[in-house]
């Protein structure tokens, strides 16, 4: 997984880099917000960041707001790397857009755990857009009727929105994607079909009698 450092103090960004490196990440950095800003907005951009706090240009909750108000950039975790502590800035840092906190200097296994955490949710977040697509697919394949449908009792046509009687398989055609193939049940030919192949028979014979 790629993930972005963005900080401007260089030596924070190269231990930043080799743990993340060490634990098989492929590693993007920037040495302030406007270059992590441009890293962010290319076709292939990370969808984990470390952002410090303080850093020149663009820091790092302006960052994070700019972040959460572009839709495709929306789905990105955020990790804000601060050296600010006590709960009005947590909460100063969470309302700008941050999804987590380390503090500066860091803990690698806390840091390690707290990214395990990013990846987790990042997987959900992909098995949802994977549903989300499939349910969009079956709806475009498929238009349920969602109403009370008038049928004749007898010819078992159906009433349109129009008041105009359709046979069911031209209504159907009409009002959803499905496509028909004729065929006869088995009830059908013996009931139906037999006799009348029966009759034809008998009718054939009689024709032949009178030559």
């Amino acid at each position: 997984m790629r993930i972005l450092i963005a900080d401007d103090d260089p030596i924070c960004r190269c231990v930043l880099a080799t743990a993340l490196s060490e634990w098989g990440y492929e590693v993007l950095t920037a040495h302030d917000g406007s270059v992590a800003w441009e890293l962010l907005q290319s076709k292939d951009a990370p969808r984990l960041a470390i952002c410090d706090w303080r850093m020149p240009y663009l820091d790092g909750l302006q960052l994070c707001k700019k972040i959460r108000n572009a839709p495709r950039l929306q789905s990105i975790y955020v990790i804000l790397l601060t050296a600010y502590a006590g709960t009005e800035n947590i909460i100063h840092g969470l309302e700008s857009g941050a999804d987590d906190f380390i503090a500066k200097p860091f803990d690698r296994e806390e840091l390690l755990a707290r990214l395990n955490v990013g990846k987790r949710i990042l997987r959900l977040q992909n098995h949802l857009a994977d549903r989300v697509d499939e349910l969009e697919t079956a709806l475009k394949e498929v238009k349920t009727l969602k109403r009370l449908l008038p049928i004749c009792s007898y010819c078992k046509k159906i009433r349109d929105d129009k008041d105009y009687w359709q046979e069911v398989e031209t209504y159907l055609s009409t009002n959803t994607d499905a496509r028909f193939s004729h065929g006869i049940c088995p009830c059908c030919y013996e009931g139906v079909v037999k006799p009348e192949l029966g009759r034809l028979v008998v009718s054939d014979q009689d024709s032949s009698d009178d030559v």
